[in-house]
């Protein structure tokens, strides 16, 4: 089994004044050729936006988008909508971009911070359709197990949201003291694991907040939570 270790404090920081971005990959100003991208995931930007910000209409193409609000409202809009798309905390938005899309996201509130990570994967198809979606997943859902969001359009696990690559994202709130095995759905690919809160031994690399550990080479590995603890896997292939 192989480890890669990303600390929190040594991803890439912008602070924009509206916008406070950590980014674990190269993005925008940022780049380390050590950090470009973990297999087919490009991008993991963990933002804090203030009240009434964000982004104004921009473009993009041929990547899977997926964003996981975590405190406040987000607001999306894109040419596929005339209206704005409140994404809310336990909600998941996937957006396929295929052969182009122009969206717009804003924080949703007046007074309160809004929160999320968005990630990027590299399709396995380029230029289809743009599609959108959204699901709410419910936290008591992922107490010590694994709670899958997202799949590929290939695969027939119901209730997972779609995207085209074989991936899979997934959450779980462990209790301190508890393990988990993760068993990989492919021995050719690697799982990111973003420690949202807590912290963590898997293998012999301690995880605390907001830092990250690449697992890959493996077909499955083990996770100890030294205190409760909420993660994120992201599943990919190792291309």
């Amino acid at each position: 089994m192989k480890t890669i270790l990303h600390k929190a404090d040594e991803r890439g920081f912008a602070n924009h004044g509206w916008l406070q971005a950590s980014h674990s990959f190269s993005f925008a100003s940022y780049y380390d050729p050590e950090k470009v991208q973990f297999g087919a995931l490009r991008v993991l930007n963990d933002d804090i936006i203030a009240p009434k910000m964000g982004f104004g209409t921009h473009p993009h193409d041929n990547m899977e988008i997926i964003t996981i609000p975590l405190k406040g409202v987000l607001k999306h809009r894109d040419n596929m909508h005339d209206k704005w798309q409140p994404v809310n905390p336990g909600e998941v938005q996937i957006m396929s971009a295929g052969t182009g899309i122009q969206h717009s996201e804003i924080n949703g509130s007046n007074e309160e911070y809004l929160s999320l990570f968005q990630i990027w994967i590299v399709p396995f198809e380029k230029d289809v359709a743009p599609r959108y979606d959204q699901k709410y997943f419910d936290q008591s859902d992922r107490k010590n197990k694994l709670q899958v969001l997202v799949t590929s359009l290939t695969d027939d696990h119901d209730g997972s949201l779609k995207i085209h690559q074989n991936a899979k994202l997934s959450r779980i709130d462990m209790d301190a003291n508890k393990s988990f095995t993760y068993d990989l759905m492919n021995k050719n690919n690697g799982v990111y694991v973003m420690n949202i809160s807590g912290e963590i031994q898997i293998d012999k690399e301690n995880s605390k907040s907001r830092d990250a550990i690449g697992v890959s080479e493996t077909d499955q590995f083990s996770v100890n939570a030294k205190e409760d603890s909420q993660l994120l896997f992201i599943e990919v292939p190792m291309i």
